[in-house]
């Protein structure tokens, strides 16, 4: 099951970055209209997309922009899965944080894998969301999803998860839910804060390879890495000639690391492990690749929970529950 959990995070990752080489990848969507009316207009790598109206029928072809989605109450009634996946999915193909969710609002399984643009056309859709890079994106058929309905490519690797509702929100006409959510989640992080002490800094937050030879370290420019910050940590620095791989990759969220940069790249007072448990935790620890580092010394390894590979308000608010028990002040 943990192999399952590994070769999922692996292949989206490695799907990403060869869809990120892409020219088309370079797509940012941007509201260009004033928000607060329709139509609304948004710029592409294709072009202008405009909407007349707040779309009521939304087709996600992206399974991390579902769960944000979700949260902020847009009317998604079909999204992309992948292969259920042991702690990470259910048997929708949904992740698990979010899964009871989309059952309730009744969001139907369109396809998993390849995109299926058949399945899409049947559900109707008055706007199509495709992520621009990562192991569920579907750009390579925009041509056909643009023949249906329009089509809004969305960057996820370099926005907070508040930034990505935010941003959801523009184009769904669901501002206010998504200043809703970032406001409740606000008033977790304060209530965490006050009942917790924080790990010893600075701190590498990374993804850890079920083979040990290496890790996917998240970068400042990761939802995950400005979550971190938003808690209140500071991420140790990477040397620079490990962040110059981002650019390789075409990516801003990963930076991966194996052979004798693994432990050169964890140079954090403590190691916080996205999508782990702490079966993860013990083998990191036993790693004998890392004996001599001050965290693993320390035993200042820390797993976040299976469902922290994606974030969105859901896992964010899982991960927050997660720190306030992990870091909770003594006495």
């Amino acid at each position: 099951m943990r192999l399952a959990v590994l070769l999922f995070s692996l292949l989206a990752l490695l799907t990403g970055c060869d869809q990120s080489s892409s020219a088309d990848t370079a797509a940012s969507t941007t509201p260009t209209a004033k928000v607060g009316g329709w139509p609304r207009s948004f710029q592409t790598s294709k072009g202008e997309v405009t909407l007349l109206a707040p779309p009521q029928r939304i087709v996600s072809t992206s399974v991390t922009l579902t769960g944000s989605l979700l949260a902020i109450s847009a009317p998604v009634v079909a999204s992309a899965s992948v292969r259920q996946t042991g702690g990470v999915t259910d048997e929708n193909g949904f992740f698990t944080q979010w899964g009871a969710e989309a059952v309730n609002h009744g969001v139907k399984p369109l396809y998993r894998g390849e995109v299926n643009v058949d399945a899409v056309l049947a559900m109707q859709p008055d706007l199509i969301l495709v992520s621009a890079t990562g192991g569920d994106s579907a750009l390579k058929a925009w041509d056909q999803l643009s023949a249906i309905a329009p089509v809004l490519v969305v960057n996820y690797d370099d926005k907070s998860w508040q930034d990505l509702s935010r941003l959801l929100g523009s184009m769904t006409g669901h501002e206010q839910d998504a200043e809703h959510i970032i406001a409740a989640f606000d008033s977790k992080v304060a209530s965490m804060q006050a009942k917790v002490t924080l790990p010893v800094e600075p701190v590498t937050a990374m993804v850890y390879y079920e083979d040990g030879s290496g890790a996917n370290v998240w970068t400042p420019e990761s939802a995950q890495g400005q979550l971190l910050t938003r808690l209140g940590l500071k991420l140790a620095h990477l040397p620079q000639e490990l962040t110059k791989q981002t650019v390789a990759l075409g990516r801003r969220d990963i930076i991966p690391v194996s052979g004798e940069r693994f432990s050169q790249a964890l140079n954090g007072g403590s190691l916080l492990l996205f999508n782990a448990d702490q079966r993860t935790a013990d083998e990191v620890l036993a790693n004998p690749l890392l004996t001599n580092l001050p965290a693993i010394r320390e035993r200042k390894v820390y797993p976040l929970g299976i469902d922290t590979f994606r974030l969105d308000y859901y896992s964010a608010s899982h991960l927050v529950e997660r720190m306030s028990g992990l870091f909770a002040k003594q006495g």
